[in-house]
């Protein structure tokens, strides 16, 4: 058996090496799409000329012709980690913090303050008013809250500077003006729709489940029985009482974001208006168990009675001694909780590791516990899939699933140190794992989708047809309601009958397509993604 096994792993390694050989610049065949040029529109020969053009000239050029093509979905996207440091900034103005000038970053509040500040500020520290006035304490605080002018020194790693928690005590309570700052910007670049990584305030309900003892025979494992018993502790306790105010929570910073945005609910309305999102209760891995549970908890209720929640995801630093510890306690929570809500999707953090961060026992099974006992529909990141066990069955079980993988090119370079051939993109795509370009924390790294799909094509020799299949994979996986356009999962071929005739930049949908698109959230969103790659392409020459 071990014979034959090694011999089926060689022969798969082998076919992923031509496959990696194939999806090579300047060779036809893309491992993810199977598109040949023979099999490519007109317009996609126009736009791949022009893109080719604008790689010679450089990342500059290409980065403007990159804007303005459409870019379908965001998938991986953590609303803290999407505000530029420079909107913290003027924030902590706007809400009388104080700046800790020595450690450049937010000093703690006074006792009783919560948030704003109501009294001078303490001894060595100074108001955020003063502070951005000073330019060079200005540029130290920006650096500080982001990865700006960041260089690896002794001790100090990407990893180390990227969690530093310098935003912590930072300003709160500006959903709104947020969730109009990452919609702008993505209108800006020609995205639809943003799956947006935040939770409402849940911290006194979560308290709560300090009240409720873990099992003391449950340190490595538990099970549903258990879990049963804590569930109706954790109800009993009251964790779920505040999901109203939760809600009503949305609601403010939903009308907040409108407000900015002008949106008057006309038939013409700002681009950012017309940006779809969609939220995806976010779990903190890096607490004692039971307070894991009470968020988990909380998110699948959540996500059961609020329809502007779209999945759940567990979330921080990956390495993280609790997170390396009760990974498999977390995924168990998780199966159990699926077996409640079961119509709640699943897209998990998996797989954020690289050698040498931690052992090499940490780097073999995450991801497929993620999909086989998480019920994942989707990983993000995914970078040490090739050091897991057999990591040749992981990628067929993904590709035959079709569990797509969230790409974050620039993330992971900064946090990882995994970039270029290191990266294992390449090897998703010739296992037709689906993949989608995403950008984590884009304020955190000073970058936005338009500069990832840059990065792809420079450093993952993508081409406009791959970025293209990308976005149209990125629709594909999102967690929108209703039916699929395409007739068949990441084949970007044939669409269903009712909308099969040609899209073009004035294109309107047939009564029969109309009424498909009417009754499919997802449908809509793609038909209206293949509309605007018309429009694009018609403007090539």
């Amino acid at each position: 058996m071990a014979m034959k096994s090694t011999i089926k792993t060689r022969t798969f390694f082998a076919a992923l090496l031509a496959g990696l050989v194939a999806s090579a610049p300047g060779i036809a065949q893309s491992p993810a799409s199977s598109v040949t040029r023979s099999a490519l529109t007109s317009g996609e020969i126009r736009a791949s000329r022009a893109f080719d053009t604008a790689k010679k000239l450089g990342p500059p050029e290409l980065y403007a012709f990159l804007k303005p093509m459409p870019k379908g979905a965001e998938l991986h996207y953590h609303l803290s980690g999407g505000v530029y440091a420079e909107t913290f900034l003027a924030e902590a103005v706007e809400q009388g913090l104080c700046i800790d000038p020595v450690a450049a970053r937010f000093a703690q509040p006074g006792p009783g303050m919560m948030h704003a500040q109501t009294e001078p500020c303490s001894p060595g520290t100074v108001p955020a008013s003063e502070a951005v006035k000073d330019q060079k304490l200005y540029d130290r605080l920006v650096d500080a809250l982001s990865m700006r002018s960041f260089f690896p020194s002794s001790g100090v790693s990407g990893h180390d500077q990227f969690f530093s928690g310098n935003r912590v005590n930072g300003p709160t309570g500006f959903m709104g003006e947020w969730l109009a700052e990452v919609a702008t910007r993505a209108a800006d670049q020609n995205e639809l729709y943003l799956e947006i990584m935040t939770s409402p305030n849940f911290r006194k309900s979560i308290a709560l489940s300090a009240s409720v003892p873990w099992p003391a025979d449950a340190e490595d494992s538990i099970t549903r029985d258990q879990l049963a018993k804590l569930r109706d502790a954790l109800m009993g306790a009251g964790v779920l009482n505040e999901i109203p105010a939760g809600r009503k929570e949305m609601d403010d910073a939903e009308a907040a974001q409108r407000a900015i945005e002008k949106c008057s609910g006309q038939a013409v309305e700002p681009p950012a208006c017309r940006i779809k999102i969609h939220y995806i209760f976010t779990i903190g891995r890096g607490q004692p168990p039971v307070q894991v549970f009470a968020q988990a908890l909380i998110g699948f209720a959540l996500n059961s009675a609020d329809p502007r929640f779209a999945g759940i995801n567990i979330a921080a630093p990956e390495d993280g001694r609790i997170a390396m510890k009760d990974y498999h306690l977390h995924m168990q929570m998780l199966d159990y909780l699926h077996s409640i809500y079961p119509n709640v999707n699943i897209t998990l953090h998996a797989g954020e590791l690289a050698p040498g961060l931690v052992p090499p026992e940490g780097l073999r099974f995450h991801i497929r516990e993620a999909i086989e006992l998480g019920h994942a529909q989707r990983i993000g990141h995914g970078v040490d899939v090739f050091y897991e066990d057999d990591a040749a069955g992981l990628l067929r079980e993904m590709a035959e699933k079709h569990i797509m993988v969230e790409i974050n090119l620039t993330s992971n370079d900064g946090i990882l140190g995994v970039t270029g051939a290191d990266h294992p993109l390449a090897g998703y795509r010739a296992a037709h794992v689906p993949v989608a370009l995403s950008t984590d924390d884009e304020g955190n790294s000073r970058i936005d989708l338009t500069h990832e799909y840059v990065k792809g094509a420079e450093e993952q020799g993508l081409t406009y047809v791959d970025l293209k299949q990308m976005a149209r994979t990125s629709f594909e996986h999102a967690f929108l309601s209703g039916v699929s356009l395409w007739t068949a999962p990441d084949d970007f071929t044939h669409r269903k009958s009712a909308c099969a005739a040609l899209i073009a930049a004035a294109s309107k949908p047939n009564a029969d397509c109309a009424a498909l698109l009417s009754a499919s959230e997802k449908a809509a969103m793609q038909w209206e993604l293949e509309r605007r790659f018309a429009i694009f392409e018609a403007a090539m020459r």
